[in-house]
């Protein structure tokens, strides 16, 4: 069966009972239809429970398939429910792009999904709308201020701030604004998608909606005539902002198809944002369930660093495990086996590629030791291959485990959730990797050199001049959110495995001053991604009655 046929045959519970079993009474629910919710953010303020441990899911490098990260994450979860425990599945949202492109929906796979998978993998609850709403209001508000007489003297080619769509759109990358309304304000902008908007970050990395509304007018849109900064608080509109983020800063409540629930709230990409559901959630989270079980998008080097140096920093969070989730089709990949080969068992190309597993272990045993890897089990994967997996890892002093939840939902999780729960009795001391005061080019440097084992960084002209003016501006004291490539440690998605004695180039630097945090450009990464030649949306199909197949 497909996904989604499993999915519509699921017996899914009425949203209401799926909260009951979180204690949520239903004053704090906030309906879409029978199942789907947003909490109430009150209820964080009645609640006196003592927080649970997170548990942190990563990955290796992966293939342009995707690992099946979520499908752990879920069956994990669903294990630790089926062992009798109080866990929640904290997630991030999909975004359409994907979803119409190449890599599909992000509701999880097999035995182990979220439902209404169609309606999480559309439109949801509206929160992809709302934050591409606020988005382009302050793009319209930028250009009425230029064209209704521009008081602040904005230099119109120093703006910074980009229009958005949800949806991959390569013809909107670059593109010219306001020609022929009569007047000189025309000038280049850019659209990025949604998931990649400050927006975005803003609304996961806030802790309520005062500081949503702070952080918003913090947000550095452009420069005027004179080179002085010029901030969302300079146009008046951070209020209306808020406005149109009110419902969508309130996290989404859906169910697994074991009818175990999940929360489901915002959804940067790892590769071009922080790759981190909401803070929100989380916390929410923590205070909900003994357990959480949570994830960060791409491989260990992207999503897991940017977690654990950007989200746990503003939070104050502290992870009990992290979970390396690992698969012997991408190891074999990383090995530089070709893709229309890797379901056939190769012992030779696992070989060569499993080195990408080890620079993952060694790399989150930085922040802490308690770290296993979960090995997503496919169905062509050879019990050969398995166990050579398996024999490194407890070579390298790693805690291991198989998980085959896909197919056998939590049944095929429950020994992964076992271990993961004997580790969380096991405290260990969790690190950050740099201190946020340093200099941004020793803070870029100490990833590079740690996560990334370049062993030089290379700066274009461009990078250092914003790196110069971010000093001089005092907005230099932030953590950094590298943008780069999600196939490989390095910044060339080519350079597969383990990757040494390369160099590594910083193409720009830009702030995020709202988020809290600086971007660093490494290698050709798009903020708008393309379509592929044939994308996902030619084998979707909908019925008269209007049933959906292909989405997968």
């Amino acid at each position: 069966m497909t996904d989604i046929e499993i999915a519509r045959r699921a017996k899914i519970q009425n949203i209401e009972k799926i909260a009951q079993k979180l204690e949520i009474d239903s004053d704090y629910l906030e309906y879409y239809g029978k199942y789907k919710a947003k909490i109430d953010l009150g209820i964080l303020e009645r609640s006196r429970k003592k927080d649970g441990k997170l548990i942190l899911v990563t990955s290796i490098n992966p293939t342009p398939f995707g690992e099946g990260k979520t499908t752990m994450s879920i069956g994990i979860h669903d294990g630790f429910r089926k062992l009798g425990f109080n866990s929640l599945a904290v997630l991030r949202e999909p975004s359409l792009g994907p979803v119409f492109g190449i890599k599909g929906g992000a509701a999880g796979g097999g035995y182990c999904q979220v439902i209404p998978m169609e309606d999480i993998n559309l439109h949801f609850t509206g929160d992809m709308h709302a934050i591409g709403a606020a988005n382009n209001l302050l793009c319209a508000a930028i250009d009425n201020h230029l064209f209704q007489g521009n008081n602040l003297n904005i230099d119109k080619n120093k703006i910074l701030f980009n229009r958005c769509v949800d949806m991959n759109d390569r013809a909107l990358r670059d593109v010219t604004v306001g020609l022929n309304l009569g007047k000189d304000v025309a000038h280049e902008n850019h659209f990025c998608i949604t998931v990649a908007t400050e927006i975005m970050a803003i609304l996961c990395l806030a802790h309520d909606l005062s500081d949503l509304k702070k952080r918003i007018s913090n947000i550095l849109f452009g420069f005027d005539l004179n080179g002085k900064p010029l901030y969302v608080s300079d146009l008046h509109v951070e209020e209306a902002m808020c406005i149109l983020l009110k419902d969508a800063i309130k996290p989404n409540l859906v169910q697994t198809l074991e009818n175990n629930p999940v929360l489901i709230h915002g959804g940067p990409f790892a590769n071009i944002a922080h790759g981190c559901n909401s803070l929100i959630a989380t916390k929410l989270g923590l205070k909900l369930a003994d357990y959480v079980i949570t994830e960060a998008g791409f491989g260990a080097d992207l999503g897991a660093e940017k977690f654990l140096d950007i989200k746990c920093r503003i939070g104050g969070l502290k992870p009990s495990v992290i979970v390396i989730n690992a698969t012997v089709r991408s190891l074999k990949y990383n090995g530089g086996m070709g893709k229309e080969e890797l379901k056939n068992a190769n012992l030779d190309y696992l070989k060569k590629g499993i080195c990408n597993l080890r620079v993952h272990i060694l790399n989150m045993k930085k922040y802490l030791d308690n770290v296993i890897v979960c090995l997503n089990k496919f169905s062509f994967d050879s019990e050969e291959e398995i166990e050579f997996v398996r024999k490194y890892c407890e070579d390298l002093g790693c805690e291991f485990e198989v998980c085959d939840a896909y197919a056998l939902g939590s049944d095929g999780a429950l020994d992964i959730s076992e271990k993961i729960i004997k580790m969380c009795e096991n405290e260990k001391e969790f690190h950050l990797l740099y201190d946020e005061n340093k200099s941004i080019k020793e803070k870029i440097e100490k990833v590079s050199f740690e996560i990334y084992h370049a062993n030089k960084v290379n700066y274009l002209p461009l990078a250092l001049e914003e790196i110069s003016n971010l000093e001089k501006l005092g907005l230099d004291k932030l953590p950094i959110c590298v943008a780069k490539t999600q196939y490989s440690i390095s910044d060339d998605p080519k350079k597969l495995g383990f990757p040494f004695d390369y160099e590594i180039t910083v193409r720009d630097v830009k702030i995020s001053n709202g988020a809290g945090f600086i971007v660093v450009y490494m290698g050709k990464i798009m903020t708008m991604p393309g379509l592929s030649k044939t994308p996902a949306y030619e084998n979707m199909k909908i019925s008269s009655d209007g049933v959906i197949s292909g989405l997968f």
